[in-house]
């Protein structure tokens, strides 16, 4: 089924560029809902005249939400922070406005919704990020029940804030940090097929109700992944184990200082936890995706950090 009129909440970000252009080509009217709509010019190339359109509306607001919906067949959510600050809380983005845009897509008659949430969501989680995204993840349940949630790892590409964050610390930082040993588990998934699942779908009325967890095609020691990233970059750093409770010490001294911090005392909670997908879940191979290494694509886009320019060989070691 081809959505006509596509509402994209968060479709100036990472993954929705690369939605948008998806589906554009589909032929679909795109309304993409942002807080910045000039950065919807630079989506516009991707569709004829008129084709994607920006939409301001207030998160916070029920009519607001509803305005936006209106006229909609179908309805992807992509917000989502990493860290609270300048006014936004993990209850507010994620399972507040969640349930907002899920009330709204049932009260249109929206036929396809989709959410992106995290792997992880837990009520049980000691982390407050992962506690909101089961709570969104129910509210939206609750509010519109054949919505597709899909549960991406650490997701990465050319603009991705994991391997380009830490590629760019170590070219000025003489070690990497291994909090807790650098021991938790992670499943990177390429954001190309996170927007091919996206589009399974949103096209596939047989997945309605359905949640999937997104993830590529191994699993990686957080060390692994931070020795990859240097090997790709061409930078001889160390690893620096740091303890939990040193991490939590300057987690909290980190969120003092002004700017997004580097890191916060709950994404040292959220790294406790394995980021992998679950035993039994759907996964991208029962959506028909074949996932992509990471070492296919990063290498593509870390050759700018690269000791001695783009040019040079990565390091062996």
């Amino acid at each position: 089924m081809t959505p006509r009129i596509v509402t994209i909440f968060g479709g100036t970000g990472f993954i929705g560029h690369y939605l948008v252009a998806h589906l554009a080509a589909t032929g679909a009217q795109i309304r993409v809902v942002t807080r910045a709509p000039q950065r919807v010019l630079t989506l516009k190339p991707n569709g004829f005249v008129a084709q994607i359109v920006a939409a301001t509306c207030d998160y916070r607001d029920d009519a607001s939400v509803a305005a936006v919906v209106a006229g909609s067949d179908t309805v992807v959510n992509l917000i989502g922070i990493l860290a609270e600050g300048h006014g936004q809380s993990f209850d507010t983005v994620h399972h507040r406005l969640p349930e907002r845009i899920a009330r709204a897509a049932a009260a249109a008659g929206v036929r396809t919704l989709v959410h992106i949430s995290a792997i992880g969501a837990s009520a049980e989680s000691p982390s407050s990020y992962a506690r909101s995204k089961a709570a969104g993840e129910a509210a939206v349940r609750a509010a519109f029940p054949p919505a597709v949630i899909l549960r991406p790892s650490v997701i990465f590409g050319p603009e991705d804030g994991f391997f380009n964050r830490f590629a760019r610390l170590s070219q000025f930082l003489p070690a990497l940090p291994l909090i807790g040993g650098g021991t938790t588990r992670m499943q990177p998934v390429y954001v190309g097929d996170v927007v091919g699942a996206i589009m399974r779908a949103v096209t596939d009325p047989a997945l309605a109700g359905s949640t999937a967890e997104l993830g590529g095609p191994m699993v990686y020691s957080f060390r692994e992944l931070m020795a990859l990233t240097l090997r790709l970059a061409n930078r001889r750093r160390r690893l620096v184990v740091i303890p939990w409770g040193l991490a939590m010490l300057q987690a909290g001294f980190l969120e003092c200082l002004p700017g997004a911090p580097m890191l916060t005392r709950d994404q040292v909670r959220l790294l406790k936890q394995d980021n992998v997908v679950s035993a039994g879940a759907m996964t991208l191979a029962d959506l028909g995706i074949s996932p992509t290494a990471a070492e296919i694509i990063v290498p593509t886009y870390l050759d700018k950090y690269r000791s001695g320019g783009r040019f040079v060989a990565p390091s062996r070691g």
